[in-house]
């Protein structure tokens, strides 16, 4: 799976122009995170169709760039993203995100931006849940 990040310049209505366009083309998002830094908004989607929101967002004059992501199933408790993380690192996967895309009390959906997706997907292979991507 990978990850769409739009890096735009922040004003009013930058999101709602980004919903309008993915709505319109019958994309629709999984997961949404935004940050400002620095007068740039940073706007992250998890999406069903990558390719169709790529082109569209592209169309409409937005730089995109995507990550590779893993998405993975974790139980809700203490200590389980720091056993999850720490695998990682012992095996050389460097994270650059990861965002939580559900959490019911039994379990937590984690997005999981990774450097190496195949050695991470091997190695978290238990936790992995799969997408259509």
């Amino acid at each position: 799976m990978k990850t769409i990040h739009i890096i735009a310049e922040d004003k009013v209505g930058l999101l709602a122009d980004i919903s309008y366009i993915l709505g319109k083309s019958r994309v629709n998002i999984d997961s949404l995170h935004v940050d400002v830094i620095a007068k740039k908004s940073i706007i992250t989607l998890l999406v069903k169709d990558r390719e169709k929101a790529k082109e569209v967002l592209e169309a409409a004059g937005y730089r995109i760039t995507e990550e590779n992501t893993v998405v993975i199933k974790l139980k809700d408790e203490p200590g389980q993203l720091s056993k999850i993380t720490n695998i990682l690192a012992q095996d050389g996967v460097n994270i650059n995100n990861v965002s939580m895309l559900s959490r019911d009390g039994t379990d937590t959906i984690l997005a999981v931006s990774v450097d190496k997706v195949k050695k991470a997907e091997t190695t978290l292979s238990e936790w992995i849940v799969k997408t259509e991507d």
